[in-house]
């Protein structure tokens, strides 16, 4: 089938991307001209596993192409996916300008019916603004359908290609067998395809990813209520995810969580509850320990240190999760700018996301570092922030000695606190 992918993010492109490998006809387009030059060539602006394969296997094969011509581009598609940016408002409600300005761009272009799919996250009633949109500027008959994205960041080419579930919000029989139609080499071991009427469509995706930073949130406020009791996070981790109704999923405490999608998302029911006079205070609560975590580590670097004026502290990852080259809301941001706040000189190292975090961070007192044991080179302590895979199994003995101090604080409970502390570090973690 021919589609047209609006906007080439993490979600467009992979769904672009992912789409055209199974056969579809897919056209990618963005107003960003220089983004779309670089993507013709097969150079993708985004580190995501797998998809620079995949974007460049199918630009030569013909079935994915780049555009920022929004009529050649509507004109030669059945079925066009919004997939542009909803970044939050002042308020933490979602902007749904560049949503619209998409809608409004494809009735303009527009020569015969299509369907219009969403697959931005967007709040309740976003379909019926854009057919309100789409039919103030054309007389065409469409179909609106709701088709939220679930992709994880680091596996996002996997859950795109495998998906445990696809959302379908629809107004028409229609519109449900066009999408069965393009779906159908993802569900071919079993269907995975959930219809719904679109306002429960696009509640899911937010009530989805409420769910999991509620879990995350309740993990590290136990893990506070742990150190204070003497307990260990890590055996209540393990004692409670044996709970088949729990589970062991989204269950580690930590620096907090980051990311394009919680925080906003959170905000963004956090609006909708405002906006419909309801009241959520259990969406606070989960934002404010989020927030509250991210100056964790922080907070046991001044109580062990007393003060970290002057102190050098290297920083082991800066992404908001391994395996993305995503600074969004990132934990080490928080982290690195109280450490500068408060006049310690940080030593930066992330495997991925250097030249990225140099375009964001600029300071007399960063150091940007070659590897992991260039960072703790004469460091005062080390944390570890962003658990990427090369961090599990460092020499700590080569560690420990190009050190000036001796201190650990581990964000993501990667290490064991014996183990390391027979290694001669003063290891701090997260509940334990």
């Amino acid at each position: 089938m021919k589609l047209l992918v609006i906007g080439t993010g993490y979600v467009g492109l992979v769904t672009g991307a992912c789409l055209s490998d199974m056969g579809h006809q897919v056209i990618c387009l963005d107003i960003d001209a220089e983004k779309i030059a670089a993507l013709k060539q097969g150079i993708v602006p985004i580190y995501e596993p797998g998809l620079e394969e995949i974007v460049q296997r199918n630009i030569a094969a013909g079935r994915l192409t780049f555009t920022t011509d929004y009529n050649l581009s509507v004109q030669n598609s059945k079925v066009c996916f919004i997939a542009v940016p909803t970044p939050s408002k002042e308020d933490g409600s979602c902007d749904l300008s560049y949503v619209l300005q998409a809608a409004r761009s494809i009735a303009e272009s527009m020569v015969e019916p299509l369907v219009i799919v969403t697959k931005s996250t967007v709040p309740v009633g976003t379909a019926q603004k854009i057919r309100q949109t789409v039919e103030e500027t054309t007389k065409i008959s469409f179909d609106v359908v709701s088709n939220p994205e679930f992709l994880k960041e680091g596996a996002a080419v996997a859950d795109c290609m495998k998906p445990d579930r696809i959302i379908l919000g629809v107004e028409s029989n229609h519109a449900a067998s066009v999408m069965k139609e393009i779906y159908s080499a993802f569900t071919i071991n079993h269907d995975r395809i959930l219809i719904m009427d679109t306002a429960s469509a696009e509640m899911t995706k937010y009530v989805a990813n409420a769910m999991l930073a509620t879990r995350i949130s309740f993990m590290n406020e136990m893990a506070g209520l742990c150190e204070k009791l003497g307990a260990n996070i890590q055996q209540v981790r393990i004692g409670i995810g044996s709970d088949q109704r729990i589970g062991y999923h989204f269950l580690y405490a930590g620096a907090g969580y980051g990311g394009s999608c919680f925080p906003k998302d959170i905000r963004a029911l956090q609006a909708m509850a405002r906006e419909t006079n309801y009241d959520a205070p259990l969406l606070q609560a989960i934002d404010t320990i989020n927030e509250r975590q991210k100056k964790l580590l922080a907070k046991k670097m001044i109580t062990h240190f007393g003060s970290i004026s002057k102190k050098t502290i290297a920083i082991w990852g800066l992404t908001f999760k391994p395996d993305t080259d995503d600074l969004r809301e990132a934990p080490a941001l928080k982290l690195i700018e109280e450490l500068l706040h408060l006049g310690a000189h940080v030593r930066l190292y992330d495997p991925i996301a250097m030249q990225k975090a140099q375009k964001l961070l600029s300071h007399p007192n960063i150091t940007w570092c070659r590897d992991e044991y260039d960072a703790a080179q004469g460091s005062d302590a080390v944390a570890l922030v962003t658990e990427w895979k090369q961090f599990r199994f460092v020499n700590l003995e080569t560690i420990a000695k190009s050190m000036q101090g001796k201190a650990f604080f581990d964000g993501r409970n990667q290490y064991k606190k014996d183990e390391m502390k027979a290694k001669g570090f003063h290891y701090f973690g997260i509940g334990i």
